[in-house]
Parts: C-alpha cells; sequence; structure tokens
C-alpha cells in the first residue's frame, strides 16, 4: 500500500486490484464493490481527517448505537462515463443536501459539503477504470453514515462514521412487475421518517412486500396511514399514473421521499408538452379509470430502475391489468433521462456535473 495527500484526504491505494476478477457482463446489482472506499469519523464534536482506503470490513463494538437505536441514512447515486472516458455525476447537489435532511431528521451531524463532493469526486477518480462506457452501465454509488458510539443508552450517538462504497452496475431490469396496493400496511406516517432516507424505513416494508409476493405480486403500492385511500410510493420507489394523457404523482410530504428521479421526470415531462399534476391520487380513481379504459400507464421511479414499468395491480382480491401500449411515455422518458446521463444528447438542464 501507498499514501499520498489530496485536498486533505489521506489516500491509501489499494496494493492490487480486484478488477480482473469482474465480470462487467454479469453483474448481479449491487453485490460488487470496487478496490476503494473513502471513511470520515464524527467525534469529540467534529469531523476528523477524511481517508480513502482499500474496501475491507471493520471492527465494531457490539454496543455500537447504529445496531441498538437505528441511527443510520444512505443515499442512492449514479456516475456516468462518456465516449472520452470523462465521469459525470447527475445531480450530486440534490443527494448531498437530501443526505443532510435525512441526517437532521435521525439526529446525526450534516456532513460539511467539502468532505462529501471531495471525498466522492477523489474516490471516483482513484476507481475510475471500474466506471465502463456504454449506455446501460453506470457505477453505483453508496453513501452513508452510521452512529458508532457505544452504550445501550437510548440516547443519539456521540459518535458517527461516514463511508461512500461504489458498486458497478448494468441496466437494472425487474421483468413484469405486478403490485399489491396495501390496505392494512403503510410505509411511513405524518410526524414519521418517511422522508428521510433511513435504513428503517426499507426494514419496515419487507415484510409487507414478502407477503405480497407469496400472492405472486413483486412490490406493493403503499398508502396513506390513515385512511388508506390515497397513492403513495412503490415499493422503493416514487410511483406515477398515467391517465389518458396526464401523469400523476403524488406530492411529497413527512411520508414520501422527495426522490431526485421522480423530480427529474417531472421536470422532463413539462419540458416535452406532457400535461403533469402533482396531487394525492386515491385508490378509487386508479380503480375507475383502470375500469373505463383511461389508466395507461403505472410505473415506479428511483434511481436503481431509473423507471419501473407495472404490468396491472390487485386491490381486494380483484386484479386489474393494464394495456399494451405502443407508445409508453414511461419509456420515452426514461430514454430521454439515460441519454442525458450517459451524455449521448445535450443537458440543456444543467443536470450533469463532471468529476
Amino acid at each position: 500500500m501507498s499514501a499520498t495527500q489530496t485536498n486533505k484526504i489521506e489516500i491509501i491505494k489499494a496494493a492490487t486490484t480486484k478488477i480482473n476478477e469482474v465480470d462487467f457482463d454479469k453483474l448481479s446489482f449491487g453485490s460488487v464493490f470496487t478496490d476503494h472506499l473513502f471513511e470520515c469519523d464524527f467525534k469529540n464534536g467534529e469531523w476528523q481527517k477524511p481517508v480513502i482506503k482499500p474496501y475491507a470490513p471493520f471492527l465494531v463494538d457490539p454496543s455500537t448505537r447504529v445496531f441498538h437505536y437505528g441511527q443510520a441514512i444512505f443515499e442512492g447515486m449514479k456516475a456516468y462515463k462518456d465516449d472520452n472516458n470523462d465521469i459525470w455525476l447527475f445531480r450530486p447537489d440534490e443527494n448531498y443536501k437530501r443526505f443532510n435532511s435525512s441526517a437532521a431528521r435521525l439526529a446525526m451531524p450534516e456532513v460539511p459539503e467539502e468532505i462529501f463532493m471531495n471525498g466522492l469526486n477523489e474516490l471516483l477518480k482513484l476507481d475510475q477504470e471500474w466506471v465502463k462506457k456504454g449506455k446501460g452501465n453506470s457505477m453505483y454509488i453508496r453513501p452513508f453514515m452510521i452512529a458508532t458510539g457505544t452504550g445501550v443508552i437510548a440516547n443519539p450517538s456521540d459518535e458517527y462514521k461516514f463511508m461512500i462504497i461504489l458498486s458497478p452496475v448494468k441496466s437494472y431490469y425487474s421483468g413484469e412487475v405486478k403490485v399489491l396496493i396495501a390496505e392494512h400496511f403503510s410505509r411511513a406516517a405524518n410526524g414519521g421518517i418517511g422522508a428521510a432516507k433511513a435504513a428503517g424505513n426499507y426494514a419496515g416494508q419487507f415484510y409487507p412486500t414478502n407477503l405480497a409476493n407469496k400472492e405472486g405480486f413483486q412490490q406493493v403500492i403503499w398508502t396513506d396511514d390513515a385512511t388508506h385511500t390515497k397513492l403513495e410510493e412503490a415499493g422503493t420507489m416514487n410511483v406515477f399514473f398515467r391517465i389518458n394523457n396526464t401523469l400523476l404523482t403524488a406530492p411529497v410530504s413527512e411520508r414520501i421521499l422527495d426522490g431526485v428521479t421522480r423530480k427529474t421526470l417531472i421536470d422532463l415531462a413539462k419540458s416535452e408538452g406532457i400535461n403533469v399534476e402533482v396531487r394525492s391520487v386515491t385508490v378509487s380513481e386508479l380503480v375507475e379509470a383502470s375500469k373505463n379504459g383511461s389508466l395507461k400507464e403505472i410505473f415506479g421511479a428511483g434511481t436503481a430502475a431509473v423507471v419501473s414499468p407495472i404490468s396491472g395491480f390487485s386491490y381486494k382480491d380483484v386484479y386489474y391489468e393494464l394495456p399494451k401500449i405502443e407508445n409508453s411515455v414511461a419509456l420515452e422518458l426514461k430514454d430521454k433521462l439515460t441519454n442525458i446521463q450517459n451524455k449521448l444528447a445535450e443537458d440543456t438542464f444543467g443536470w450533469t456535473v463532471k468529476v
């Protein structure tokens, strides 16, 4: 290993690389990681010196607070390599702002922009060979923070660890997705942490999703906790509905994540002249639209899959199949967005940032 200094970051390079052991044509999403990771600890009320070092496990005390009180947050981002071998991030400022919003909600220290952005850029530069060119290839970026203080008293931790790990990925295809509309379970509640990208939000979804899987459905469309009449998110993604030629999606709230892909698709759709309404969509409205033929599409939106079309939904034991359409707005928007991300189309919005 060798150590150097770059922008106040200590860089310890791995003695060898794992890249030659990886089949980049057969990547399982989020299961392969690059040679290095970024790490910065928060101790004694301040952030310590950041370091980039070889990817490896680390030891923690059994009483580490994250295990007992769940102070854990994360983000999902992607980087892309163009034909000139330049690497581009997509709207990293939005992820950074949301990360610190999540931190504040969970009583965790906010990460300074210099640590977050410089750490991410230097890590991508060091492992740039892992970022492959070509549409469909990208680098999934996982910044996260956990409480590392020790002791089982129910208080916020006094120590934290902020890290960034990188995982090369291919296009995420989930196949045909059938969803079950939740009648009892909710993803989040008013006054809760639904708007934060907190690890516990996802843990709470696994059980009802497993129940849906046993009934032959791949995901759950979550409804509001109070009445179970308003459609909120699909699985771990924001959700859109196309009724006639209008795109509908729920407004962000304490219960609904302010998705970067969601807001991007809204802006992109409006620029294409597509009518977009950000408002509550009810289950009864969706069922009626399916019955009268005005419901054309449902799709999830998120970083991993970008857009995930839904083929049908079930509510109160009745299954509603969506029509097979030739001109899918979902796929059209996905193609336009991924072209911008991969620098195959002009970015007139200023969303892409060069590393």
